[in-house]
């Protein structure tokens, strides 16, 4: 197993794999990097020695941004636009979609579970009354 930037990578899986589980890093990137120091895609990780890994970890250090540098610049994104206060930041503010879309009928991942409001079905309603009326011969 071979850590890089505190990811282990899976020794059985291929590298272009592999270099994908670090975050920031996406399947154009890798090509990209393994292309930059000459290492074929379909190798195994156990089966790069660590002269190559040096040479991976200082090509994606000198050009990309990362794991906990990347979160942290996109944290601050989403609080700059909050602070000034933009359509996108109050959206990120009110946990609703940012990107124009539709909340009438979709939307449930970033809103949540449904809340009902107002009426209630007709199975709810029977199961309150009888929980009604339990409740009232219990107190005679």
């Amino acid at each position: 197993m071979v850590r890089i930037f505190g990811i282990t990578l899976p020794d059985d899986k291929r590298i272009d794999y592999a270099l994908t589980l670090i975050y920031g890093i996406g399947w154009k990137n890798v090509y990209n990097i393994l292309k930059s120091v000459n290492i074929d895609p379909k190798t195994k990780v156990k089966e790069i020695n660590e002269e190559n890994f040096k040479k991976i970890t200082d090509f994606i250090e000198k050009n990309y941004k990362i794991e906990g540098d990347l979160r942290e610049e996109i944290n601050e994104n989403i609080k700059r636009l909050k602070e000034i206060g933009s359509y996108r930041g109050i959206r990120h503010i009110r946990n609703l979609p940012v990107r124009g879309q539709r909340t009438k009928s979709n939307a449930r991942t970033k809103r949540g579970k449904r809340k009902t409001v107002g009426a209630l079905r007709k199975e709810a309603w029977a199961k309150l009354e009888a929980n009604k009326s339990a409740s009232n011969q219990q107190s005679k």
